[in-house]
């Protein structure tokens, strides 16, 4: 099919957050579309302020087994934009697990799509790619918000594994780690809802209200959604250098308390665990940037800053390198996905644990959402604080983890993991 070229237009906006929900309501007519929210969040370097792309000119998905082959023949064929995601299962493809738990959500291991639509909204800028910008923005200008919001329908919340489980599996991935077979091991588990009905643009804002994060997603593939609030960056690619930002210890915030919040982001400052945590995964990841970067141009350029969110304190690394010439981005994802904060170390010891101990296969959970610019240069958070949608069946998932080390106490990180859960139990507002 032959496609006209898009054309590329600039708008002047008033009301930022205004367009923003009228770019969010317009886009539900796509049955596939990425929206990416940064939430005026400064955590450098930084990017639009929100993206969307709707509408497919052409899509690949693939399961592990030749996933990222098939992908790089397919962007190789044609530059231009790309939004999609990269699922957890990949790990099969590259360091040749297996995984046999169930997946009830059912997104493919990879689905990149190139959109008719692209629309960046930065401050009181729009730009628009598209056949007809002038149209597109004629039709978002016009649209009048709903007043009213549709309350989802989800009666119970269940947990996958109780809190004697969890704890028995902590005692037993700690006895791992005193065996030698690795230092650290991100363990999650899932919580669930069967028979859910939502509306997930509706569940996104109310997400984003109550735990606004800098790397948030409304992203849908047909019958299946993701609803993201993210505060973790995987990887971003800029020109010629590369950088990721792992985000390694967790506090809880203290609302309505100033000293004692301020006492909970020092306490996380300097915890001797949190800080290992943190440098393990760190050294993970300088491993990995250092398969595809110049020698000697890996470097952490900024260690245990801690950045407050909405529900928590998290503490965030920053690592950087240059790029070695004409690494695609297939090499690139093959030397450092999946990325260290949700594996844990050694990498693909840890993996094969996790198989063995979690219950549900992850799928996009821990994967990564983002684009892939028509000059390569790209970003992709991590998939976390996150629900995952299957319309279709009315399946909704949601998973939380915490780095086990041999110090963590069981109970503690099973509170970690209700914490993260707190939002999105908010949100839904079913018992469980």
């Amino acid at each position: 099919m032959k496609h006209t070229t898009p054309t590329r237009c600039s708008f002047t906006i008033s009301d930022f957050r205004e367009m923003k929900m009228k770019v969010l309501n317009w886009t539900q007519q796509f049955s596939t579309f990425c929206f990416l929210d940064n939430h005026q969040y400064h955590i450098a370097p930084t990017s639009m302020e929100c993206m969307l792309a709707a509408g497919e000119k052409r899509s690949i998905n693939a399961n592990a087994g030749n996933a990222l082959q098939q992908f790089q023949d397919f962007q190789d064929e044609k530059k231009g934009w790309l939004f999609g995601h990269l699922g957890y299962d990949l790990k099969n493809e590259l360091e040749g697990i297996q995984s046999f738990h169930p997946d009830r959500v059912g997104f493919h291991d990879l689905f990149f799509f190139e959109p008719e639509v692209v629309i960046r909204l930065n401050g009181q800028e729009m730009i628009i790619e598209a056949n007809d910008p002038g149209k597109i923005f004629d039709t978002l200008t016009a649209i009048e918000l709903p007043a009213g919001s549709t309350p989802p329908v989800v009666t119970t919340i269940q947990q996958r594994i109780n809190r004697e489980q969890y704890i028995s599996i902590i005692n037993q991935l700690q006895q791992h780690i005193l065996r030698g077979d690795c230092y650290e091991i991100n363990f999650c588990q899932e919580f669930f809802a069967e028979n859910a009905v939502i509306d997930p643009a509706e569940v996104y804002r109310k997400l984003s209200e109550i735990s606004p994060n800098p790397f948030s997603a409304l992203y849908r593939v047909k019958d299946k959604w993701l609803i993201c609030a993210s505060p973790e960056r995987f990887l971003k690619r800029n020109g010629n250098k590369i950088l990721s930002q792992p985000m390694k210890g967790t506090a809880k915030r203290m609302p309505g308390n100033q000293l004692s919040d301020e006492q909970s982001k020092s306490d996380l400052l300097h915890s001797a665990k949190d800080r290992s945590e943190n440098v393990m995964v760190v050294d993970l990841v300088r491993n990995d940037l250092a398969k595809i970067c110049e020698e000697g141009t890996v470097k952490a350029e900024e260690l245990f800053a801690v950045h407050s969110f909405p529900q928590v304190h998290q503490m965030i690394s920053t690592i950087s390198g240059e790029l070695q010439k004409e690494t695609s981005f297939s090499e690139i994802i093959r030397a450092t996905f999946p990325m260290g904060s949700m594996t844990g170390a050694p990498k693909k010891r840890v993996m094969e644990i996790i198989e063995r101990y979690e219950q549900t296969k992850r799928g996009i959970f821990s994967g990564a959402v983002g684009y892939i610019s028509p000059d390569d240069d790209f970003d992709f958070n991590v998939v976390i604080r996150s629900m995952m949608y299957n319309a279709a069946s009315g399946y909704l998932s949601f998973q939380t983890g915490s780095g086990i080390t041999f110090y963590s106490d069981p109970e503690n990180e099973w509170e970690e993991c209700l914490l993260k859960a707190e939002a999105i139990k908010k949100v839904l507002g079913g018992s469980g």
